[in-house]
């Protein structure tokens, strides 16, 4: 049934698993005015109840003990996937062939061939897909984005550096997944990683750069799993970038973006410091007094409110994807699949010159 202009027709969305990323996003969906939450499933029944008791689930909400449940019930639109890395070609690429679109947790796969599987998959049956990089639907990233693409504001990119880190506890880098090769095999780089890459893609209009070399000594676990990293990115314009992704540093989530008529900072790019508002900083043609005793002026601080938080942003845009290509015949918008192609292909590139001994590697 078409909803009216006060009552927006709805993505009924259905959740496979029961992680802890998605408590954030089934809270996202009912905060989202064209989404429901209608269905989730667990590999038992028992644990789909006890997620849906403890995080307030609409008690419309259809519980199931199996995955395949999900994607078998005729009112699921589309499903998120927090399953482990490992796990998102099977269960993407089985979500498209019943019909539904897809929003699939980051890093999407564990490599590009894996990636263009569930892509391909994705476009063969006319569904959308899209990855849950929560900040690129925050306000602050469009306002970023044309401070960035301004020739006289900013001019042209020279330099960007990336950082996400979090220290991890003992009993995260014993037993979460994402230090289990068998679960999510590229660790930091695949989780806090994929944010640098992302950022690092958004500062150069999501040109790829020409080669990715990973800075030497990264430190892996005893299974052989990531747990800090680096790379440098060299772009064919003499662009470079640098990023740092680790488990074991401090908290920082920070974007330094340089060009050659301005400079752009954010600390919180990730999850920003308050949920319905954001900052970020710019400065264009600074300079010295005389005497070089202090600089002409301070950085503008720009500062961004949101009535729904980045995640009820992501859902609500992809929901409005759905819609159009449910009731209005529109195809699948591919902006989002080469986004999550193009991080993918630079990740690949960081694990290919680590196991090549720190070479540079091109990028294509």
């Amino acid at each position: 049934m078409a909803g009216s202009d006060s009552e927006p027709v709805k993505t009924r969305f259905g959740i496979l698993g029961c992680a802890d990323i998605a408590r954030k996003l089934s809270r996202a969906i009912q905060l989202t005015p064209n989404a429901t939450l209608d269905a989730i499933g667990s590999r038992s029944i028992t644990k789909a109840q006890s997620f849906a008791q403890s995080n307030g689930f609409p008690p419309t909400t259809r519980l199931y003990g199996s995955y395949d449940a999900v994607l078998d019930d005729p009112e699921v639109d589309a499903v998120y996937i927090p399953l482990p890395t490992s796990l998102h070609i099977k269960w993407a690429v089985a979500a498209a062939r019943k019909g539904k679109h897809v929003l699939v947790e980051k890093p999407a796969a564990l490599n590009v061939a894996e990636l263009d599987v569930i892509i391909g998959a994705c476009d063969e049956c006319g569904v959308q897909f899209m990855d849950g990089t929560m900040w690129m639907h925050h306000p602050r990233t469009l306002l970023m984005d044309q401070f960035l693409r301004d020739a006289q504001r900013f001019g042209h990119l020279k330099s960007i550096q990336v950082h996400f880190s979090f220290v991890a506890d003992d009993d995260f880098l014993e037993n979460d997944i994402r230090v289990k090769p068998d679960l999510d095999a590229l660790g930091a780089l695949g989780d806090v990683g994929w944010y640098c890459i992302r950022a690092s893609l958004f500062a150069a209009n999501y040109q790829l750069p020409k080669t990715v070399t990973a800075l030497k000594n990264p430190v892996k676990n005893n299974a052989g799993v990531i747990l800090s990293c680096g790379a440098s990115l060299l772009w064919e314009d003499g662009t470079v970038g640098t990023f740092h992704c680790s488990f074991l540093s401090h908290l920082t989530m920070d974007i330094s973006a340089v060009g050659t008529n301005g400079t752009l900072h954010v600390n919180d790019f990730v999850v920003p410091f308050e949920e319905k508002s954001a900052s970020f900083s710019t400065m264009s043609d600074g300079w010295f007094t005389d005497m070089d005793l202090e600089w002409t002026k301070k950085p503008t601080e720009h500062i961004v409110n949101t009535d729904l938080p980045q995640e009820a942003r992501m859902v609500k845009e992809f929901s409005s994807l759905v819609n159009g290509i449910k009731r209005l015949g529109l195809s699948p918008e591919k902006k989002w699949p080469t986004l999550t192609r193009k991080t993918q292909l630079v990740i690949d590139a960081v694990v290919a010159s680590i196991d090549r001994g720190f070479e540079p590697v091109e990028v294509y």
